[in-house]
Order: C-alpha cells, then structure tokens, then sequence
C-alpha cells in the first residue's frame, strides 16, 4: 500500500480517468494522499492567433475544476494542473513531492510508440517511484 499516489490524467481522445481511479483507491494505504495530475502542453505557435484571449485561463480553470472533482472521491485527495511536457512534469512533482507510486494509463503500443516512445514509457523508464500502467484498450 502506498502513502502518496499520483494519477495522471489526461484530457484527450478516448482517455477514462475511472481505471486509473480505481486502482489508485485499490492501491492506497489507509489516508493515503491522492493527488490528479494534468499536464497541459503548449498550444503550437501557428495556432496561437486563431484561440480567443484567455482561452489558456479558461482551460486550465474547467480542468482544475473536474480534477477537482474527480479528486472529491478520495480522503486526501487533490488536484493539480501543471504546463509542459508531460513526462518530464510527471516526474519531477513525483520526484518533489514524495511520491512513492505513479498511476499512468497507456495505450497497447503500436509502431508508432515503439519508435518515439510514450509518455508512459518514459514514466516507467525514469520513474524515481513505483509505477503501475493502467492499460486500455
């Protein structure tokens, strides 16, 4: 059982939060500390004329928002948005903030994640923490 767990979470394409979820409540020890993470990575400089004023604000406020939520389910549980590469962010608030296990959903790689390698794999690979990869589909 672990005494700080930290699920990723991402806000994309056919990403569920609920198995992540629940294997952080099946792996936490007794008023563990849960703490969601989403990384926001930086919107391409082409697209940057095309969003409205504030649209980063807003963003990131709606997904504080249902982390939050999401987080509610969990005695000690928080939420936390942070912007960057989403491997390296992971990391280092694991590493800063005494994470002893990373929750992380991954896809079943294909070609194209062998060769430039996920999120989850770079997780995994320089982790400083337990890791448990929730896989989908």
């Amino acid at each position: 059982m672990y005494s700080h767990l930290l699920v990723t979470v991402a806000y994309e394409g056919q990403h569920d939060a609920a198995p992540s979820l629940e294997i952080a409540g099946a792996l936490a020890a007794e008023g563990a500390k849960v703490t969601l993470l989403h990384v926001m990575e930086p919107a391409p400089v082409f697209a940057l004329d095309y969003l409205p004023d504030n649209w980063r604000e807003d963003m990131h406020a709606a997904i504080k928002a249902d982390l939050g939520t999401l987080a509610a389910q969990f005695e000690h549980g928080s939420a936390v948005v942070v912007e960057g590469d989403p491997a390296s962010e992971v990391l280092e608030f694991a590493q800063t903030h005494g994470v002893d296990c990373i929750v992380v959903a991954s896809h079943r790689p294909g070609t194209h994640s062998l060769m430039l390698g996920s999120t989850a794999n770079k997780i995994v690979a320089r982790a400083p923490c337990a890791v448990h990869v929730a896989r989908r589909g």
